[in-house]
């Protein structure tokens, strides 16, 4: 029986595994299904990337939750959300840089910020 750092670096590299074999399950899975239900490959690739981001989260949050600790449920939430845009903004935009239109500015930044004071 392993014992140790080992037992533990045993568990991260089948996490792991397991992970990225039921990620593939579900993108692959979910994919054939929606097309022969006839929604747009666009929207498939879409929601799945979505789901397959959101998903650890949702696993996290629970946990957090059938323990009694909703704050940290939260903040989970909030926290993952904030990394995803924050990294695929900045990685955009290492990329190509962003154009902003006069109507972000215009409209959806004054909500941004109203929204983070209320």
């Amino acid at each position: 029986m392993m014992s140790g750092i080992w037992w533990d670096i045993f568990l991260m590299v089948a996490g792991l595994v397991a992970l990225v074999v039921g990620a593939e399950w579900l993108v692959r899975g979910s994919a054939k299904l929606a097309v022969r239900l006839g929604i747009s490959p666009l929207v498939v690739g879409l929601t799945i990337v979505a789901f397959g981001t959101s998903s650890p989260e949702l696993f996290v949050c629970l946990k957090f939750n059938l323990a009694g600790d909703a704050n940290a449920a939260l903040g989970n939430l909030v926290g993952s959300n904030i990394c995803n845009i924050g990294l695929i903004l900045g990685i955009s935009a290492l990329i190509r840089p962003l154009d902003i239109k006069a109507q972000l500015l215009v409209r959806d930044l004054p909500i941004l910020f109203w929204c983070r004071q209320g």
